[in-house]
């Protein structure tokens, strides 16, 4: 429409391993776009909700302009972090600006449907209210789950059945593959979305194994 004003998202879609599919989160995408947005870009992560060094989000908020609306399928997409950090994430974003559309919080509708005075006012108060509840549960699970699996741990531990956590062998080959092209460290790990002590450590174990493999004369 001749001189309406242009809504831009950006779109965030996580999940947490390599082994997960991103594929159910991608009609965020098209309800975006059904609800009259522009897609700016769309990020695609995978990595720990817990983690505050996620290369994609990172990305996502340096790209944040005025006026834009970051959507998630769910906070926990977002955040998982404690709650100040989680919060210092969502003002951090608000500080460039944007917005967040999130399911349940704020959806798109309520987007585009500006309020204004005392309506406005106490809507905000709130979506607040309930983002910080939100990304407290998010929190919370991810704690119980951690907690839940350390318990697993020193069932099968007890029992003598913990064999420790089974290496990521294609992320392994990711990364030996970036490194073995030229990549720094620093660049690998963020394109293998991972730390860069964990680079070093299969960098390490690669070359040991490489060095176990040449013939001896």
């Amino acid at each position: 429409m001749a001189g309406s004003e242009v809504r831009a998202a950006r779109v965030y879609l996580r999940v947490s391993t390599d082994e997960q599919d991103l594929t159910r989160q991608e009609s965020i995408v098209a309800g975006a776009r059904a609800a009259g947005f522009y897609i700016a870009a769309v990020y695609r992560e995978k990595a720990s909700g817990a983690r505050p060094d996620r290369p994609e989000l990172l990305r996502m908020v340096a790209d944040l302009q005025p006026g834009e609306v970051v959507v998630a399928e769910k906070i926990d997409r977002i955040s998982r972090l404690p709650l100040p950090e989680a919060e210092l994430l969502v003002e951090t974003i608000r500080g460039r600006g944007a917005r967040l559309a999130v399911p349940g919080i704020v959806d798109l509708n309520d987007l585009v449907a500006d309020s204004a005075g005392v309506a406005r006012i106490v809507l905000e108060a709130v979506q607040d209210m309930l983002l910080r509840v939100a990304l407290q549960t998010a929190r919370d699970d991810y704690e119980t789950r951690r907690e839940r699996q350390r318990e697993g741990i020193e069932i099968a531990r007890r029992a003598g059945r913990y064999t420790g956590r089974k290496p990521d062998l294609a992320h392994h080959r990711r990364i030996v593959s970036l490194r073995e092209a030229g990549m720094s460290i620093a660049k690998t790990a963020e394109l293998a979305g991972c730390s860069i002590a964990h680079v070093k450590r299969v960098t390490a174990l690669h070359r040991a194994r490489k060095a176990l493999a040449v013939p001896t004369s």
